[in-house]
């Protein structure tokens, strides 16, 4: 989708802000915080893929459920009230930080909800055009071994909220950290099939910078971050060259942004659009990418496959 780091105009959001003080300060007065009808303590996160790790580690003993829905874009989501009034109900909120979601500060300011930012001790990458130059990229968890420190934070928050079941939640942690260990394994197997001239990844948005690290690929991409006005002639014409002069076999764009200046870029590069990867969301239960791990194997899958020459 269109939006970004910096998304809504300031007039929107300063009314929104009023708005949702306002509802934050009548939520938490009449009830403060409280647990789910089950009895368990409620866990909310930003979005779908850190919910996915969060009820990893939770097992039993958490509900966890995601702010955004599935499909949305995470970068300029704009909170509902019903966002307010869950939030103000929940016992732990996990977000991404690293700048990923603009709303997040104005979103907790007025909540008396504790919160960890589970990119703590994550070695961050630096994005290196326009106006986000030299701000972290945030897309993190798209290296497994980065997702790993996710989890390590994830089980810190939980131990916190609930030391009854500590040790519970540093096993599961310890057993999807197994999962993600061969997870990145399966990647890093997957692209060494490919000739070394092959291994470019060529994407719509710059979301893919650390699983291309941990792959060994050499990555391009049309915009450094999601912005309200996207793919200016510069950055396509950019990305086209790039094409060319690699000969790069397929390019690929993410599901919640429009693949037509990916489109462009395949017209006119004699290239081929190599199919559509997640980043920010996760799939319906039924979809390609329910799950954290799903979506790791989905990407890398489809990036082998379509660089390889294979057919979609």
């Amino acid at each position: 989708m269109k939006v970004g780091f910096y998304r809504s105009p300031v007039r929107r959001r300063v009314l929104a802000a009023c708005v949702l003080s306002v509802m934050a300060f009548a939520l938490t007065a009449c009830g403060g915080i409280t647990s789910d009808d089950d009895g368990k303590k409620v866990v909310l996160t930003t979005f779908t893929v850190l919910a996915d790790m969060a009820r990893n580690v939770a097992g039993e003993h958490l509900r966890v459920e995601s702010i955004t829905k599935v499909g949305a874009e995470i970068h300029g989501y704009e909170p509902t009230p019903g966002d307010i009034k869950k939030a103000a109900k929940a016992d732990l909120i996990l977000d991404n930080g690293l700048n990923l979601e603009a709303w997040f500060g104005q979103f907790v300011a007025d909540l008396d909800v504790p919160h960890a930012v589970v990119t703590e001790g994550v070695a961050t990458m630096d994005i290196s055009e326009d106006a986000y130059r030299g701000k972290p990229n945030p897309h993190a968890w798209m290296s497994p071994v980065n997702a790993q420190i996710y989890v390590d934070n994830i089980v810190r928050a939980f131990t916190d909220l609930d030391p009854e079941h500590a040790d519970a939640y540093r096993a599961n942690g310890d057993a999807y950290k197994t999962q993600l260990g061969a997870v990145r394994d399966d990647l890093v197997a997957a692209v060494n099939t490919l000739p070394a001239d092959q291994r470019a990844l060529v994407t719509c948005e710059g979301a893919f910078s650390y699983l291309a690290r941990d792959a060994g690929l050499t990555e391009k991409y049309i915009w450094p971050v999601n912005a309200e006005q996207q793919a200016t002639p510069q950055q396509i014409g950019s990305t086209i060259d790039f094409v060319r002069q690699r000969g790069v076999p397929a390019v690929f764009c993410e599901s919640t942004v429009s693949d037509a200046p990916m489109q462009r870029v395949v017209e006119a590069s004699g290239s081929r659009f190599g199919g559509v990867l997640y980043v920010d969301s996760l799939s319906e239960a039924d979809g390609p990418v329910p799950t954290y791990l799903q979506l790791i194997r989905h990407d890398a899958n489809i990036i082998a496959a379509a660089l390889a020459g294979a057919p979609k």
